[in-house]
């Protein structure tokens, strides 16, 4: 015998059963005209609960082709309810995307799964929008009768990620740029974070280190750059420590060598700086150094060797040469003549055979100051070799002016000076020649120029060697 409460238990359940069944929602009641496209004339006096949803909505049978759509997708698309049904759904599909969407259609239906896909709708007005479209089966529990689809605009989505991808790869070009500038400069770079492990180090710092960057992220800096006093052989201050803590820039300590990979000791020149973030809180440092051997002022004292004569200060022959192309360009752009004085000491030879090379150098180094005083300061005075000196007179007038210049120099070096104890006085050979009258080009001119030195010295009367006054005659000669 059944107890009262089962049979009062079972009556309850029927009548919720009932009850369900009348209160449930299926896709019938969303989609009434798809629940019978035979009817659906009759059908629009229905609940379309799908219309209130912002949500594009298409119901299609099993072979693609529209059932039904919503206010949002017909709103999409640009296509009345009417046009849409009957069509197949890939119809507003632009036609860029429409093999691809075919394609993973096709693979979703053999497969039975969902279908996810992006692209673009041609609307109505030939605009064009970006959506992603999802369907999966609607089925009611009876297999095949079709598809539901959810179609989403995610044109302001593909425009947020077309800004973030120009940003990065903006910030990619940006950061390689800035990758290949310090492996492009002459310093060496290497910084760390906030606990002093290295961070980063360019090409120089991994040649003078010896260490690869890659193996060196991560590490101590006391473990990479090892530096120490030239003198004690003593480790050396932490500069990146220093620069964090005192939050300002700091120069090595004087007299420090870097200890490579190797054991190889190198003296360096650095300085170090804090890193900053964007709110201005220190995140690390960053140390430049580089080969002493390579600093500005030596470079710079490189340079001035390589341009000019060790024993004179005055410009050596190749710097002569560059000179003489400028001061060529000049006098042709403004119409204007230059003036070229080849100038031999005579019977230099005796004299440092005499009072010695020590003397000979000396007397070297007035004559050049005096040369250089009896000149403008545009004018280019240059040690052509041994005791033979080269005067260049940019843009003169007239040929006179070149002749006026020798005679200030003859004038200048006649005068007697007390070198090592000893009276000396000058006697000089100077041949003269003038661009554009005798050549075009410095070694044209210098020829004549030479030519005509050779014709004075050897007018030239020769002095008494053990008096040490040499007495000094100058004729200007041109060829």
């Amino acid at each position: 015998m059944t107890p009262p409460w089962a049979v009062s238990k079972t009556a309850e359940l029927k009548s919720l059963s009932k009850m369900e069944s009348n209160t449930m929602l299926r896709y019938r009641d969303f989609f009434p005209l798809a629940a019978d496209p035979q009817s659906h004339a009759g059908l629009g006096k229905g609940v379309r609960l799908s219309d209130a949803l912002p949500l594009g909505i298409l119901v299609t049978d099993r072979e693609g082709k529209c059932l039904y759509s919503n206010e949002a997708y017909q709103k999409l698309c640009g296509w009345s309810g009417d046009e849409l049904t009957g069509s197949h759904w890939s119809a507003v599909i632009h036609p860029q995307d429409h093999a691809k969407a075919i394609q993973h259609w096709d693979a979703a239906v053999l497969g039975h799964e969902a279908f996810l896909c992006e692209f673009h709708l041609k609307c109505m007005d030939d605009k064009t929008v970006w959506v992603r479209h999802n369907a999966a089966l609607l089925t009611d529990n009876i297999p095949g009768e079709g598809y539901v689809h959810t179609v989403e605009d995610i044109s302001v989505y593909k425009a947020h990620e077309r800004a973030r991808k120009k940003a990065e790869e903006a910030l990619f070009e940006e950061k390689e740029r800035a990758q290949v500038t310090l492996d492009s400069i002459g310093d060496a770079v290497l910084s760390t974070d906030m606990h002093g492990r290295v961070s980063y180090m360019n090409l120089v710092a991994e040649t003078l280190t010896g260490f690869n960057r890659h193996e060196a992220i991560g590490r101590p800096l006391g473990e990479i750059f090892r530096v120490v006093d030239a003198d004690t052989h003593l480790p050396t201050d932490d500069p990146a420590r220093r620069a964090i803590q005192s939050n300002s820039i700091v120069a090595l300590e004087a007299n420090a060598l870097l200890v490579a990979r190797n054991g190889s000791e190198l003296a360096i020149e650095d300085s170090a700086a804090p890193i900053h973030n964007r709110y201005g809180a220190v995140i690390g440092a960053v140390i430049v150094f580089h080969d002493a051997r390579f600093s500005r002022a030596t470079t710079a004292r490189m340079e001035h060797l390589a341009q000019h004569d060790v024993l004179t200060g005055l410009h050596n022959r190749n710097a002569f040469y560059e000179r003489f192309d400028q001061s060529l360009a000049l006098a042709r752009r403004h119409d204007k003549q230059m003036g070229l004085l080849f100038i031999d000491l005579d019977n230099f030879k005796t004299v440092n055979d005499l009072l010695g090379h020590d003397i000979g150098d000396r007397i070297l180094v007035a004559l050049a100051d005096k040369l250089k005083s009896s000149v403008r300061t545009t004018d280019t005075v240059c040690r052509y070799g041994g005791d033979e000196f080269v005067v260049l007179l940019g843009e003169i007038a007239q040929p006179d002016h070149a002749y006026a210049v020798a005679d200030k120099i003859r004038e200048t070096v006649a005068v007697p000076m007390t070198i090592g104890g000893h009276d000396v006085a000058l006697q000089l050979s100077i041949g003269v020649s003038v661009f554009p009258d005798h050549g075009q080009t410095a070694d044209e001119l210098l020829k004549k120029a030479d030519t005509a030195m050779y014709r004075v010295k050897a007018s030239n009367r020769r002095p008494d060697p053990e008096n040490l006054l040499l007495a000094h005659e100058y004729q200007q000669q041109l060829i």
